[in-house]
């Protein structure tokens, strides 16, 4: 069964567990590269199992991700309460082909996206992390939320990243 919008915006805000985001945000990309650090990219591709994603399609997921999330925070301080589209991971993953992806230049991708948008987000005023879009699935989302859900997402990617290459 799948999880709902509701169960999965709780799920990822569990793994903060009291944690700062953005210090999150800042330790999630050094954590990714070391565990991937050594792998091949026939390690990095197999699937765990049917309908599980590999390592190479996690990381394009999050290269992606971090594009999107960044739009999103940026349209948020620009246009306070602007409408925010959601997306399909799982159409992206297919349509954009994550599992023919070089996992090396996704994992560059996404560091150079998390730099800028941590850069971004430590220059915000505590009225900036109020600003918030409208969210096509989960309503009203603050900048602050975003930057919540980015980190819970990280972890969440971090596990199952470390659960595909043990034993490597």
């Amino acid at each position: 069964m799948q999880e709902t919008v509701q169960q999965y915006v709780s799920r990822m805000l569990s793994y903060l567990e009291g944690q700062k985001p953005v210090d999150l945000l800042v330790s999630s990309p050094r954590k990714i590269s070391s565990l991937v650090k050594g792998a091949t990219k026939r390690q990095m591709g197999k699937r765990p199992a049917p309908g599980k994603w590999s390592v190479t399609e996690i990381l394009a997921h999050l290269a992606d991700v971090e594009i999107v999330q960044g739009y999103r925070v940026r349209l948020m301080l620009a246009s306070n309460g602007v409408p925010i589209q959601g997306f399909d991971q799982d159409v992206w993953a297919g349509e954009l082909g994550y599992a023919k992806q070089d996992p090396a230049a996704s994992l560059k991708a996404y560091l150079a996206g998390r730099e800028r948008n941590v850069r971004l987000m430590k220059s915000l005023t505590p009225e900036q992390w109020r600003r918030y879009g409208m969210h096509s699935e989960r309503g009203k989302e603050t900048v602050l939320r975003v930057a919540e859900l980015m980190a819970g997402h990280d972890i969440n990617h971090l596990r199952q990243i470390r659960s595909n290459l043990k034993g490597k």
